[in-house]
């Protein structure tokens, strides 16, 4: 008994296609198995291998560079701070906050000129010095102050005469007083004038009138004239009564008899 091929539809049976002795037996291709198309897989050598270790580490910092702070500086590289470099940020910020402050003053209208006039200053301290002595004394009075001529100038308005004594005597006496607290209070010399009840106005008054009937008589005599005894305040107002009229005056003596003469023309 003859013995068959193995059958074709039998892969098992064939392990070499070159074997088959009729390859027209083969006519259905569909009926052997399709070999495997995968690709081969290559392994990377060492040099390969740490390169994409290398890669993997920078990409790896990179991504945790993104989610750092932008301003987060490694204390390794924020620049040392000296002495001088703190006492120029704090000079800087002195300077801002001053020139945040003038800024806010001018906002205000005060123009950065908060000390006011020095003379306002004098007068307004020789206000409340009186103020409390009218309280003690238990006087009635309104205070008034202005300036004048480049002085001070404090008004007692009052209906009684008690503050100006004997021809002036206890007024000259508040005015150095007065004069007193305002250069303690200040620093500064005072030259402040005081007047209580207007009594300065109308000695006033009553010396320009005088020194008019002394300078016709100098002016007709030729002679110098000599004045009773006055305090600084009067005699300056017949001073400048004379300069106006064209004569010379100077006073002599020492106080409290210190007296003006007028001289005639030269």
């Amino acid at each position: 008994m003859s013995e068959n091929p193995a059958s074709p539809s039998d892969p098992s049976s064939v392990s070499d296609p070159s074997s088959v002795s009729d390859p027209s037996s083969l006519s259905d291709s569909s009926s052997l198995p399709e070999a495997s198309s995968a690709p081969e897989m290559e392994v990377p050598d060492a040099s390969q291998q740490s390169a994409a270790a290398v890669a993997a580490d920078q990409s790896h910092g990179q991504a945790a560079d993104h989610d750092q702070p932008v301003d987060a500086v490694p204390e390794s590289e924020k620049p040392a701070v000296t002495h001088g470099n703190e006492d120029a940020a704090a000079a800087t910020a002195d300077t801002s906050a001053e020139v945040a402050d003038v800024d806010e003053d001018d906002a205000d209208g005060d123009g950065g000129d908060d000390e006011g006039d020095p003379l306002d200053t004098e007068g307004e301290s020789a206000a409340d010095y009186l103020e409390e002595l009218l309280d003690i004394a238990d006087l009635d009075g309104d205070i008034d102050t202005y300036t004048e001529n480049g002085r001070a100038h404090v008004s007692v308005v009052t209906a009684t005469d008690i503050l100006v004594g004997e021809h002036g005597e206890v007024l000259d006496a508040l005015q150095e007083l007065a004069r007193l607290v305002v250069m303690t209070e200040t620093g500064n010399r005072s030259r402040l004038m005081l007047d209580v009840a207007g009594h300065r106005d109308r000695r006033r008054k009553e010396l320009q009138g005088l020194a008019a009937e002394t300078i016709e008589e100098v002016k007709s005599s030729g002679e110098p004239v000599r004045l009773s005894p006055m305090n600084p305040f009067e005699r300056k107002i017949v001073h400048d009564c004379v300069a106006d009229a064209g004569l010379s005056s100077e006073s002599e003596g020492e106080e409290p008899r210190r007296r003006v003469v007028v001289q005639p023309a030269r």
